[in-house]
């Protein structure tokens, strides 16, 4: 046992961000993609489909303790309990919309805590997770970014998200669980690439969530280095948080475009299509704010800028949160926009707001984050 937990140490991480050390004697295997687990059961001597048995019962039977895994012998058994653990992030609370939406808010290894919203219709059952306590780029029109930045969630905290979630919906009856994941909840998944990443390959797993390529969508605000990161390593669903066609305006918005601007951002994103192989788009999230961003003067430079790239825009009504200082458009705006859109060619939605009177709707998500950054202490003061 020893010699795995040393061993462990340099390539497993537990679900504080911490090594694996002899002294925890205890690692959470939820999470771990299939390659760590079958590294983690030959250093117990075992085989390495031992990996698969164990994400079998994990993910697809729902099994939340060792004993119960009956294709492994007891002495097995027994080891696991002593060396490692399933756990999943605590719930906090949940709160139900009128609407059939559900958020939970889950607590984390530090004593902070993130949001997790399901978003059910009859096609599917679309789960947005959070990938960081908090978020480091403070665009001013979401209300995560306003409680400043913790730190990054692990893999375990991540698939821990899902695998909630997915057993609520089955044991309320839903057999199908989560069927889409967007990782669109708090955080910036592309500042978290190694977890993020290490994610998606226990959601792509048919060991694990089984989910397709098609089926999970990473949300940038558009970390360009980190969508070049994508490039050869994922084949996931791309969508980038534009909300609008001029530099001047997004830097105010999303204050990572002065250091990545629109034209980096395009470019980056068509790189990606080119190298995932089939007709998929990027997903072009626009959020509308009254007076801002919502003329039909911007959705013509909108088109113009995104001819030279296959996408499908998805037009958001802004969510209001306290303090903010923009407004929703009105439907006028709304409809000459998305219908502008339209006329140049491209396929355009407009996404129902969902989860508003439960403050789960998008860019309403805020958690309970300890600022490391004191940004959360200069909004409040402004």
């Amino acid at each position: 046992m020893r010699i795995f937990l040393r061993r462990a140490s340099y390539s497993i991480e537990s679900d504080n961000n911490e090594p694996v050390t002899e002294a925890s004697k205890s690692i959470n295997l939820i999470g771990l993609d299939r390659s760590s687990l079958e590294r983690f059961f030959l250093e117990l001597g075992e085989g390495a489909y031992r990996a698969t048995q164990l994400m079998k019962w994990i993910y697809h039977k729902g099994v939340e303790d060792f004993h119960s895994m009956t294709d492994f012998s007891k002495n097995l058994r027994l080891q696991l309990d002593m060396l490692a653990r399933l756990d999943t992030p605590a719930e906090l609370s949940r709160d139900e919309s009128s609407d059939g939406t559900v958020r939970w808010v889950m607590q984390t290894h530090n004593g902070n805590a993130v949001e997790t919203v399901w978003i059910p219709d009859d096609r599917r059952n679309t789960l947005c997770i959070s990938s960081q306590i908090g978020c480091m780029l403070d665009c001013s029109f979401c209300a995560t970014g306003k409680q400043g930045f913790n730190g990054n969630l692990s893999p375990t905290e991540i698939i821990g998200q899902v695998l909630h979630a997915d057993r609520a919906l089955k044991k309320n009856g839903d057999p199908r669980g989560i069927t889409n994941v967007v990782f669109m909840g708090m955080g910036e998944p592309l500042l978290n690439f190694e977890a993020v990443m290490g994610a998606v390959d226990v959601l792509k797993d048919d060991f694990g969530f089984g989910l397709s390529k098609r089926r999970i969508t990473v949300s940038t605000a558009g970390v360009v280095p980190g969508i070049q990161k994508m490039c050869g390593t994922t084949d996931v669903a791309l969508a980038i948080s534009l909300h609008s066609p001029r530099d001047v305006v997004r830097s105010e918005l999303v204050p990572i475009n002065r250091k990545y601007p629109i034209a980096e951002l395009i470019k980056v994103c068509k790189e990606y299509l080119s190298t995932i192989g089939d007709r998929r788009s990027v997903t072009v999230e626009y959020t509308l704010m009254e007076g801002i961003n919502d003329s039909v003067e911007d959705a013509r430079e909108l088109a113009q800028l995104l001819r030279s790239l296959r996408c499908k825009i998805n037009l958001i009504p802004f969510n209001p949160f306290p303090a903010s200082s923009y407004s929703r458009s009105n439907r006028a705006a709304i409809e000459a926009f998305q219908n502008s859109l339209i006329n140049s060619g491209y396929t355009t939605m407009l996404r129902k707001t969902r989860g508003e009177d439960i403050d789960a709707a998008c860019g309403q998500l805020v958690g309970q984050v300890q600022d490391r950054t004191r940004r959360a202490e200069r909004h409040h003061r402004a």
